[in-house]
């Protein structure tokens, strides 16, 4: 956990832009269910961990939780929007320091990942904290991951400059999951809805796979070859499964009475 901020003049806008249409409205709505369904299973860490997504018709524009408030307690409106050199463009607040540093040189430096969530969620970070590979091919929930990860062995501190934002950045390479070693995972997604997708099914599989290495018996991996089909096989439709599990989840909110999405 950090709780440096962003000097107080990397704060002030600098620009004004058009930041009102249908699709960044809808992300800022996606975005902000993400958060609270993070906080409803548990994957928050205080006021911690952050989640960041590439603002629609803006490529060098991210949305980002502002510091000091919990994920049950983002909403659309409270989500700030920050370009890449440190300003707040949109928002009231200023993100935490290692949030700039780790989603600002992540989306600059790699295009592709349209939303990167970051957190110390229990299960996934203890596979972080066990010498050798993280994720083992163990079950099909795993499978969804396989060939998809990376592990930064290198635990170096906090993300306090752009070095270690790039560092990061370097790590993830063409993964869609990275194992941070002794610190927490980071997820990047083509998608809000496939980053999202995608952190919950990690978080299973390290459960799952806990429970396993718990039993003290001999784990039984996958052939390469079934998992190689399987993962094939599932990424088929992971793209409409993660809109659709997107869906449902805010549907479950809005149903519940959260307020995500004011």
């Amino acid at each position: 956990m950090a709780h440096t901020l962003l000097s107080p003049e990397s704060v002030t806008p600098t620009r004004r832009v058009a930041l009102d249409s249908d699709a960044i409205n809808e992300a800022r709505v996606e975005l902000a269910a993400c958060f609270q369904l993070a906080a409803q299973y548990g994957f928050e860490e205080g006021v911690c961990n952050h989640f960041s997504a590439v603002v629609p018709g803006h490529d060098d524009l991210f949305f980002v939780n502002p510091y000091g408030y919990a994920f049950s307690e983002i909403t659309a409106s409270r989500l700030l929007i920050c370009d890449f050199d440190g300003h707040v463009v949109d928002g009231e607040g200023k993100p935490e320091a290692t949030a700039f540093y780790i989603h600002a040189r992540l989306h600059r430096l790699m295009p592709r990942v349209k939303a990167a969530f970051h957190t110390h969620m229990p299960n996934a970070t203890a596979l972080c904290l066990l010498q050798g590979p993280p994720l083992l091919w163990l079950g099909q929930t795993a499978l969804k991951f396989y060939g998809r990860t990376a592990v930064d062995e290198h635990y170096n501190g906090l993300a306090l400059d752009v070095s270690e934002g790039d560092r990061i950045a370097q790590a993830i390479g063409d993964a869609d999951v990275l194992f941070l070693k002794n610190h927490g995972v980071m997820v990047a997604g083509a998608s809000i809805a496939e980053a999202w997708d995608d952190l919950y099914y990690l978080e299973r599989a390290a459960e799952v796979q806990l429970k396993a290495m718990s039993s003290n018996r001999p784990l039984k991996p996958v052939p390469h070859d079934v998992a190689q089909r399987a993962y094939e096989q599932m990424r088929l439709g992971d793209k409409e499964s993660a809109r659709a599990h997107l869906d449902s989840a805010m549907r479950e909110l809005r149903r519940r009475g959260i307020p995500f999405d004011k």
